[in-house]
């Protein structure tokens, strides 16, 4: 059985099938489905941007479809940069601009005030338009600098609660244990099996 993951981001595709890996789904992108357009991520929350991007993937493609959308929340900056989290220097940045701006707008924050989390919310859809939501969400800190070559986006500043190595420090098996993606796609798991075994989406 097909799943299309709702995403061009060859590092989220690879974190998102080496977390799906177990169920026996043919994993497959955006970039897989000929003439199926970029979603415009202009929702007030990333539980409504995973949503709509859940929906018109799977209406257009016409098979099941899993789409994320992440923020990340820093509590010094009233949970910026949030729903913005990808687009917080403009748009079409790097990931180091993003944490470039990060790290501007904590200029003076002391260490015990740099409080963030990460929130992934994860929104299944079939193609009549049925939808289920799952939510992770992983703890922690916002350090002064970047470090770790691993992962991606925020992942060089963030190291999560109860670690002292960044999200881009740790190693792949063990980031895919503790994060935010990792818990929310946990929770989604018992949508993907119940699909499998015919009762659909949204189905108890």
């Amino acid at each position: 059985m097909r799943l299309l993951v709702a995403t061009r981001n060859k590092d989220k595709l690879k974190e998102l099938r080496a977390l799906l890996a177990d169920l026996d789904f043919d994993v497959i992108s955006s970039a897989d489905v000929p003439g199926l357009h970029e979603i415009d991520e202009d929702q007030s929350t990333i539980r409504d941007n995973a949503i709509k991007k859940a929906i018109e993937t799977a209406k257009f493609a016409k098979m099941l479809t899993l789409a994320d959308d992440t923020g990340l929340e820093v509590d010094s900056l009233n949970g910026e940069p949030g729903v913005r989290s990808a687009r917080y220097a403009g748009d079409e940045v790097t990931y180091h601009e993003n944490n470039k701006k990060l790290l501007a707008n904590l200029a003076g924050v002391p260490a015990d005030k740099r409080s963030a989390r990460f929130r992934c919310v994860v929104a299944i859809a079939d193609e009549s338009g049925l939808v289920d939501t799952v939510e992770g969400i992983c703890n922690g800190s916002i350090l002064i600098e970047e470090r770790g070559g691993n992962g991606f986006g925020y992942d060089p500043l963030f190291i999560p609660d109860g670690q002292v190595k960044t999200f881009a420090e740790l190693s792949s098996d063990v980031k895919n244990r503790i994060s935010h993606r990792a818990k929310a796609l946990q929770k989604a798991w018992a949508v993907l099996v119940r699909y499998k075994r015919g009762k659909g989406v949204g189905s108890a």
